[in-house]
Formats: C-alpha cells, structure tokens, sequence
C-alpha cells in the first residue's frame, strides 16, 4: 500500500488470515521456470530469499486498474449481501487490494461501504458508495470467501473473479419461498418442546403460525414497503392473540408461552443483535451502536405486538381475565393491601390502637411462608398429572433425536447447500453447543449470559480449530451453533414473553448475546493464541 495512514490507521489492524502480509503468499508463475526472479530468488541466501517472499507482489493479476476497482467494489457489496461478519469487511477489502496494488480506503457503515480509489501520478481520487443490504445465506457467503482466497493468494484474475461474483449476485434464491416457508413451520416445531416446554399439540400451532409468519415476510413483506414497516408488530399481535385465545380454552390443554415464543423465533433479531456485539467488541463504535439500537426496537416491536395481541384478545374475553389474575394470585405468596387498620376489640396494651390514637393508615403486606408445591406448572405451562402423553413435556431422550434435526433444518433455512462437506461439521458443532449449554444450566441457575458464554466457547473452540487443521470456513460452520444460542438462552431467562414486557426481551436479548460475545473471543484467543502466525492476526467470526 502505498498511502501511509492506511497503513497505520486502526481498522487495518485487525488482519485477515489470508491477508498477504501475514501470509507471505506469492502466485508462482507456472507457464514460465525460467524466468529471472525466480532465478534470482534461488541465488540468494535464506534471510534475503525469505525477506523477498514476504513482500506484497503481484503476478498473475496483471490486469486493468479498472477491473481491480470493479472487483474490490463487487466484493463489498457480495459481503454485504450475503451477511458477512461486518467487522470484518473492512480488513478482507483491505487484504484483497493490498495483493491488487490498488491504493484504496474503505469505511463500512451500517447498509453502506464507502470506497475510495487513489492514484498518486495523477493527485486525485475516486469514491463509490456501495449500498446494499440482504440476509443471512451461508451458501452464497462461502462461496464468497473462496473467490476472496484465491484473489488474495494470486491464483486467479481479478476480471475473473468479477465475473464470478456477478453469476453469484445475480442467481435466484437457493431454496423457493415455499420450501423456505416449510422449513420455518418445521423449526418453530421443534424448538417448541426443546426449549420452551411445549407439548405435541402446542407443536403443532407454533409450526402454523411460524409458516404463517415466513408466507407474510417472504410474499407480502418483501413486496410491499408500507407493510413491511409494521411487519413485525402485525404478527406478533397475530400469534399472540391466537395463542392467547387457546390458552384460554377451559381445558386448557394449550400453554401461551409456549406457542406465542416458538411461533416468532423465526423474526427474532438474534444475528443482527451478535453481529453488533462483534461490532462493539472489536471497537467499531459506530456500526455496532446503531445496530445495536435498532435491535432492542427491533425487539420492543415485538415485545408490544406479543402484549397488544394478548390484552385485545382479553378484552373481548373478560372472563379469561379474570381466570387469568386470579390464577396469577393463587400462585403468588405475597399479598399487598392499602387501606386502613383499626382494632374492633378491646386490645389492651401501649399500641397506638388502645391509646385512643385512631386507626394506623397505610400499606400492609401478608407473606405465607408455607411451602407452595406447584408440581402441575412445568416451563410455565399447566401440565397436570392426568394429562395425556400428547400433553406433557417431551422425555429427556428426545434431545439426542430433535437437536440433531433441529441444526439441520436450522442451516438449510439459512441457505446452506443440502450437498456440502460444511454441513455435517455445523451439526456436530450446534450439537455440542446445545450440551455444553444444558450442562451448564443444571449447575449455574438464572444466569443466562454466563450459561450462553460457556456455549459459546465450546462453538468458537470447536470452529476454529476446524478452520485451522482442516482448513475450512470457520464462520460458516459456527454460524447454526451460535444462533441455537439464542432462543435457548432466552428460555431460561423466562422465554420469549418474559412478563409480557418488550424491555424484559430486550435486556434478555442482550444477557444472551453479550454471553455469546465473550464466549466466541475468549474461544478465538485461546485457539490462535497458539500455532504459526499465519492464522493468528483476527478472529475468525
């Protein structure tokens, strides 16, 4: 690089792996043994040859100065589209024109890369502003970070790669809407008894409503700007005020948290709130904190469309209202009455009551001490003894068979290919992410964050050291461990519904996240505390 505060700048500090001024890497040219500078690098002695190889050089992408601009501009929006880690855009555009010679800055803001081109003989710039946005698509992003690798190791032309990248932007969806809308009635299925204590028939009514959901995001949502505003309000009073009126049958054979919690998992911003976490961690104040406010509204969004569903639904129902408090007062142990206390006997003694002083006026509150056995509320929902199999809990045995199942569904719904040597690695990974946190939990108790940090640890150590023996994408494959996290951490912090209260799913949502932050770079720290330098600049999430 030629401009000298780039260089010293603190964002080119986080390296990439494959940045060439790690790697040393340089394309041999294979048409031509006999050239001069490899005879040369053979005249001279090892210091001097090695010291030769760790500069940036370039071979094989000798080619226009405009085609290295267009590649580096449709890498960033390639990044961006596909749901790469935003913190670390900047140091992978900036490894790929290092090995370019292409003098250039990139500030990454949230929906937007600003890149500008310098050219020193001329004294002036070029900026472009890339905007784009898009989901999650692990199949795509993969992809991705080959082009990336072999333009950074100089195995491939940078027009080529443009082109690659072009074919990349411009193919269809790897699944249909339907298949997709399939997938999510599926995984709200599952998760239901795995983490929020549902029952085989809640199942089912936490899958409706899921394709429900991902039917309005895909079709309606996507099609219609002014819907999309009120999106996500819109459905969580939908699923709400339907699991709300279930539950309020006298057989009481549905459980509310249950149903309303599974059904809106599929919306919940987990990797929006992780990948602002990142941000923050890694000292990118701006994109992190403006990411990080717009999830906790995000997520307040959801929080009052779950409450507004549920309290019209008893507004048309009192009578479920009342079952409703009165429940709610039978299970709590403390009263609290305002009013006023007077004798109506002859107490006798120095008390203000006896002393003629009148009344004591103010607020009392009655305990009972006594042991409430509350044997029949299990997660939150009514399970009596006398219910039916299809009404109670799920054994612990149906772990091994729906966790499995679960991290399956859950890659492919973020668009990684059924046919990929990736796939059963994110599943043995997710697996081991959901032990480590149910192990966690049975000895450390409501404390989600701490619970969601071991987790994480577990997928970040198991993820990189994938990556650096057996050489595969590291983020790729820790992606469905880390946001099988997320709904298990917010289960044992009191489910989706906490309270009916968006502030409580906020801060639930940041417990849990912060838990996964720390998780993931204390795991990376210890992994590429160790090895050659080669891999040891960044973390690889």
């Amino acid at each position: 690089m030629r401009r000298s505060n780039s260089d010293n700048s603190q964002s080119s500090q986080l390296l990439d792996p494959d940045d060439p001024t790690i790697t040393g890497v340089r394309k041999k040219c294979l048409d031509d043994y006999d050239d001069e500078k490899r005879t040369a690098l053979r005249q001279m002695d090892y210091r001097r040859r090695r010291k030769e190889k760790q500069k940036i050089k370039i071979e094989f992408n000798v080619t226009s100065i405009i085609h290295r601009h267009n590649f580096l501009l449709k890498l960033a929006k390639a990044l961006m589209t596909f749901g790469a880690p935003s913190h670390r855009i900047e140091s992978q555009l900036l490894a790929a024109a290092r090995i370019l010679e292409v003098d250039a800055e990139f500030i990454h803001l949230p929906s937007v890369i600003i890149c500008s081109f310098g050219d020193n003989d001329t004294m002036t710039s070029e900026t472009h502003f890339i905007k784009s946005g898009g989901g999650l698509s692990l199949g795509s992003l993969h992809k991705v970070h080959i082009i990336y690798r072999a333009v950074v190791h100089d195995e491939v032309s940078a027009r080529k790669a443009t082109e690659q990248l072009d074919d990349l932007l411009s193919a269809k969806p790897l699944y249909p809407w339907w298949f997709r809308c399939i997938l999510s009635f599926w995984l709200s299925m599952l998760i239901c008894p795995l983490a929020f204590g549902g029952s085989f028939i809640d199942m089912g009514i936490a899958g409706c409503g899921a394709f429900v959901l991902c039917f309005l995001q895909l079709r309606v949502a996507a099609k219609s700007a002014m819907y999309a505003n009120v999106f996500e309000i819109t459905t969580a009073m939908l699923v709400s005020f339907t699991a709300r009126g279930l539950s309020s049958i006298r057989s009481q054979i549905f459980c509310y948290t249950a149903v309303s919690s599974s059904a809106i998992i599929g919306i919940l911003p987990g990797y929006l709130i992780l990948s602002s976490s990142l941000e923050l961690a890694s000292k990118n104040i701006v994109c992190g904190s403006v990411k990080m406010v717009y999830a906790l509204i995000y997520t307040l969004f959801l929080g009052f469309g779950l409450q507004i569903g549920s309290d019209l639904y008893l507004l048309f129902d009192p009578t479920a209202r009342h079952r409703l408090t009165t429940l709610a007062a039978d299970i709590s142990t403390t009263a609290t009455i305002v009013g006023t206390f007077a004798a109506d006997n002859s107490t006798s003694g120095n008390s203000s009551l006896s002393s003629g002083l009148g009344p004591v006026y103010g607020t009392f509150t009655f305990t009972n001490n006594t042991n409430v056995m509350q044997t029949d509320i299990i997660d939150g929902c009514y399970r009596p003894k006398h219910f039916g199999w299809y009404l109670q809990p799920f054994p612990f045995w149906t772990q091994f068979l729906i966790v499995p199942l679960f991290s399956i569904l859950s890659s492919l719904a973020n668009l990684q290919p059924w046919r990929s040597r990736q796939l059963p690695v994110m599943v043995v990974i997710s697996c081991a992410s959901y032990a480590s946190n149910k192990v966690a939990n049975h000895y450390i108790f409501n404390r989600s964050d701490i619970v969601s940090a071991i987790g994480a640890f577990t997928v970040g150590l198991l993820g990189n050291v994938y990556s650096r023996k057996m050489g595969g994408t590291a983020f790729t494959s820790m992606v469905t461990g880390v946001l099988f996290l997320v709904p298990s951490g917010l289960s044992q912090a009191g489910g989706i519904t906490a309270d009916g209260s968006g502030v409580d799913i906020g801060s639930a949502m940041i417990a849990v996240t912060i838990g996964i932050t720390v998780g993931l770079f204390m795991s990376q720290a210890l992994v590429y505390m160790f090895g050659s330098r080669k891999n040891a600049a960044v973390f690889s999430f």
